[in-house]
């Protein structure tokens, strides 16, 4: 079992940024690809990003490219999400999960993930 647990979010401008992180206990995730997806009010839950176990890859939603970073940090088994020149529409609850071992590749898709945290409410002000 892993438990995901995000924190970081809050209400920022426009233009702003903010660090999410996601924090794992149970076990390690050292040996997985993370992600990072978001799902705003009336909307279904949307990839943002992934990281591949050894951080040596990365691919992104092409509306936060340059902007958002994601990044990891094995020894500390935590997965962070820096997202700088914030928009409006950027506003959401952003969930952090782990990919599922079974899946290739840097996954996109939500349905191959196995394990999730609870989120953390983003909010842009315009």
């Amino acid at each position: 079992q892993v438990q995901l647990v995000e924190s970081g979010g809050g209400l920022v401008q426009a233009g702003g940024s903010l660090r999410l992180s996601c924090a794992a206990s149970g076990r390690t995730i050292s040996n997985y690809n993370m992600g990072w997806f978001r799902q705003a009010p009336g909307k279904e839950r949307e990839f943002v990003a992934v990281i591949s176990w050894s951080t040596s890859g990365t691919y992104y939603k092409d509306s936060v490219k340059g902007r958002f970073t994601i990044s990891r940090d094995n020894a500390k088994n935590t997965v962070y999400l820096q997202m700088s020149s914030l928009k409006p529409e950027d506003t959401a609850v952003y969930y952090c999960a782990k990919q599922a071992p079974y899946v290739g590749g840097l996954s996109t898709r939500a349905d191959q993930y196995d394990y999730w945290g609870q989120g953390t409410q983003v909010t842009v002000s315009s």
